[in-house]
């Protein structure tokens, strides 16, 4: 069966031209030959066979309303301190530097020591044999120890950068063999100030 107008493009058409506040009659007509044709609110003509449809109209879309705007309360953005500058909250969390001693020997020099109890020092004494000959092949030496002092927590900081110019001096000047050692000593006492109060101080 040949049909002129298809049925579900032309009832799309209709719902479009029909009253907005009514519903849409649709007429189904087939004529003598068979062949159906769709028409809006018109009868079909005499001699075909009709069947009736009535299509309601939907209601209207609501009209677009565009949703309120919310307006958030940005956060402060609050800038982040340098990693190379301690920032005032972070102050109150570094240590003192560990003590340091300071020692004398007998010849009356000083050093500083990180150990307040110095290993003993054997000093070269002279020999005579028992028939008076200066050394007859003979060695003595004198046990002596160095004292020390605990330094003042008010003058530790500035012992500690004493010590590291001191590092610093064997590193550049001192034997290539011990290069390795002095660096590593360098560095720790360098840790030591940059972990300690003594960041906080000027050299």
């Amino acid at each position: 069966m040949r049909k002129q107008v298809g049925a579900v493009a032309l009832l799309l058409a209709l719902t479009w031209c029909g009253d907005a506040n009514a519903g849409v009659v649709i007429y189904r007509c087939t004529d003598s030959f068979g062949r159906l044709t769709v028409q809006n609110d018109v009868p079909c003509p005499k001699g075909s066979k009709q069947r009736k449809q009535v299509i309601d109209t939907p209601p209207p879309m609501p009209a677009y309303r565009a949703p309120a705007a919310t307006h958030a309360t940005p956060k402060p953005i609050v800038p982040a301190a340098p990693a190379d500058v301690p920032a005032a909250d972070a102050a109150t969390t570094l240590l003192p530097p560990p003590p340091l001693f300071r020692c004398h020997t007998a010849e009356n020099d000083s050093y500083l020591s990180e150990d307040g109890v110095p290993s003993p020092r054997c000093i070269a004494q002279d020999v005579v044999g028992l028939d008076g000959t200066p050394g007859a092949g003979a060695t003595a030496c004198e046990v002596q120890r160095d004292t020390c002092e605990r330094i003042p927590d008010g003058e530790a900081c500035a012992a500690w950068q004493q010590r590291a110019r001191e590092a610093e001096a064997s590193l550049r000047f001192g034997r290539p063999e011990a290069s390795d050692k002095n660096r590593a000593e360098f560095d720790r006492i360098q840790r030591v100030l940059r972990e300690s109060t003594c960041a906080q101080q000027a050299p």
